[in-house]
């Protein structure tokens, strides 16, 4: 049996006392693509965070392809890429620059081609001479999908990548997971929307919000 290329076992978090996480478990295996749902406020973006090493879980455990997690390690850095919310950006680097860098820093020497290709994939090439800061909330989340595309994976992070999309992005996302699948990517989205979940997950996690109250006498 291969090892999967994501493996979360009991991961839990709390604020300030208060459980956003636990108990999460599944595992991931290459060329699978897993939604991640639930309502706002159940800890999608949290539990991404503590993936990709943003946040540290308080209980669990996160492995890689078999090993812990370790953000710091390069090898790992070089086998994630996540799009996670507009804001990311190198705010002094226009969209080319940031994109070229994102693919020198993971060993691409020569990025023009690629750089290219996905600009002009993600409607950013009359764009890539702004800087971030002059780009629509649309095509910032643009420029963070492509900032995983000029890159290598073995595993890509999505935290609702449908948004800020129109029709015709939301139908080219479509598209792109399902070839990230074909090429043997693991995929981890969260999203809200309920056609794109369907039309590219082989599997749901569902998270859900904690309304319990915990001065409630249970006894």
């Amino acid at each position: 049996m291969s090892t999967p290329v994501l493996d979360l076992r009991n991961v839990g978090k709390a604020y300030f006392g208060t459980p956003v996480l636990a108990g999460v478990t599944f595992t991931i295996e290459r060329g699978e693509v897993v939604a991640l749902t639930g309502p706002n406020g159940s800890g999608k973006s949290t539990l991404l965070r503590c993936i990709i090493g943003r946040e540290l879980p308080d209980t669990g455990a996160i492995l890689f392809e078999g090993k812990p997690y370790q953000d710091a390690l390069p090898e790992l850095r070089a086998a994630v890429a996540a799009g996670m919310e507009p804001g990311d950006e190198f705010s002094d680097l226009t969209v080319r620059e940031h994109l070229e860098f994102m693919a020198r820093a993971h060993g691409n020497d020569d990025p023009d081609q690629v750089v290219s290709s996905v600009l002009t994939e993600l409607a950013l090439a009359k764009s890539a001479d702004r800087f971030p800061f002059a780009l629509s909330q649309g095509q910032r989340r643009r420029l963070g999908l492509a900032s995983c595309l000029v890159r290598p994976r073995r595993l890509l992070i999505l935290d609702e990548p449908e948004q800020n999309l129109d029709i015709s992005g939301r139908a080219w996302l479509t598209d792109r997971i399902q070839d990230e699948r074909a090429a043997g990517v693991a995929v981890l989205l969260a999203s809200h929307d309920p056609a794109l979940v369907r039309q590219v997950s082989d599997s749901v996690v569902e998270l859900f919000v904690d309304n319990s109250d915990p001065t409630d006498d249970e006894s």
